[in-house]
């Protein structure tokens, strides 16, 4: 028995024929525009997605032109069946090219959170040229003024949280780590030594050189041992010292706080309660304290036989005269003095570069940054320092 045939209007071999649009058809983004004496309304239809970008730019296209010949566009998304990132942008595009006279009208949540977060922002205006006015350097020396106000008082706050740290250390020397500060003790004296004494050696002997060819005008090259070893242990050697530590070891500090800054590892430390002043901070700055005096002590001998060397190749002036003249030149008090300068300058350099690896945020230009600021305010500093001290022995004549 064979199958009826029906017309062919209808069915093939007994099968419907698709006579409605295919499924990809009905999906496609549309627009459907209604005029009225108030403005338009755009109803949009489909799927406003990236597959359906040909589509979605020209439903958009015929939405901006629209807007020529109506007063204000609403556009009304109750009908859409999907949104994404493109279709937001598209609309949101389109939105700002007709400008305030268009708006959205049946969005679901959904829809106008994904709208506020691709929303169209005009770019900015470049800012015009700016005249000089005779009040912008008073101006821009009250904002230095006020920043270095505020970054003192973070300094002096941060001074405070380290001496609270190294009570609390005080009170429970177990919890002190005598290994971090035994290996910041050697990353910063031990490594450090050669290059501090080699430079401390090639300033004593330039400086020994150079005042030799000025007294010799005056016949009293001998006078030059006094000047180097007065000037050597008052002043050259802890200050060639602390600015050879705030570059090598300050710089460091700040670079290891910030790398652990950026990887979290601070916060890491407070989640598991502990304190990162006193793991990470204590050590570096005691370990700077005990290392800098020592450091400032070889440097003070390289540059006192840096001295000696240059005396004997250019004033003929044999080692032993030198080391006789220099017991009558110098006490005791010309070196203490450099050694008490050392353990302050030491903790001005670990506050500094301790404070501005903290500061560090989550970029590589961010480290930089700091790392550059510490070297130089640490630097800056201790020549500071180094004057107060200077004033202050001078008035009590010692």
């Amino acid at each position: 028995m064979t199958r009826p045939r029906g017309d062919d209007s209808g069915t093939t071999e007994g099968r419907p024929v698709p006579t409605a649009q295919s499924p990809r058809a009905v999906d496609a983004a549309r627009v459907t525009v209604e005029r009225g004496r108030d403005g338009a309304l755009a109803r949009l239809g489909g799927r406003w997605t990236a597959d359906q970008a040909p589509a979605v730019e020209a439903a958009a296209a015929e939405i901006l032109g629209s807007a020529g010949t109506a007063g204000r566009v609403l556009i009304d998304l109750s009908g859409l069946e999907r949104l994404d990132t493109l279709g937001a942008w598209v609309l949101e595009r389109t939105r700002a090219g007709i400008g305030a006279a268009a708006g959205y009208a049946g969005a679901s949540p959904e829809h106008l959170i994904l709208l506020r977060e691709v929303a169209y922002r005009e770019p900015e205006p470049a800012a015009g040229r700016r005249r000089a006015r005779l009040l912008d350097p008073l101006a821009a020396l009250g904002a230095g003024v006020a920043r270095l106000g505020r970054e003192g008082l973070t300094g002096l706050a941060f001074l405070g949280e380290v001496v609270a740290a190294c009570l609390r250390v005080l009170a429970r020397p177990r919890s002190f780590r005598g290994a971090a500060l035994v290996n910041q003790m050697e990353q910063i004296a031990l490594n450090g030594t050669p290059i501090i004494m080699l430079i401390a050696f090639l300033v004593g002997c330039i400086v020994t050189q150079q005042g030799i060819i000025q007294l010799q005008r005056f016949g009293a090259q001998s006078y030059v041992v006094n000047m180097i070893g007065i000037l050597t242990l008052r002043e050259l050697g802890v200050l060639l010292t602390s600015i050879m530590v705030a570059g090598r070891s300050g710089s460091a500090f700040t670079a290891e706080i910030g790398s652990m800054r950026m990887r979290e590892e601070v916060d890491a430390l407070r989640v598991m309660g502990l304190d990162p002043i006193e793991i990470l901070i204590v050590p570096r700055i005691l370990a700077l304290m005990a290392a800098l005096p020592l450091l400032a002590f070889l440097a003070d001998l390289a540059a006192l036989a840096g001295g000696a060397l240059t005396s004997l190749l250019y004033g003929g002036m044999s080692v032993d005269a030198f080391v006789s003249r220099l017991q009558g030149a110098i006490s005791f008090r010309h070196a203490a003095i450099g050694l008490i300068k050392a353990p302050f300058m030491a903790l001005i350099i670990g506050v500094i570069a301790s404070i501005e690896g903290f500061a560090v945020e989550g970029s590589a230009e961010s480290l930089g940054r700091h790392v550059t600021a510490s070297v130089v305010k640490s630097i800056f500093m201790v020549i500071v320092l180094d004057g107060l001290f200077a004033v202050f022995f001078a008035a009590i004549d010692f």
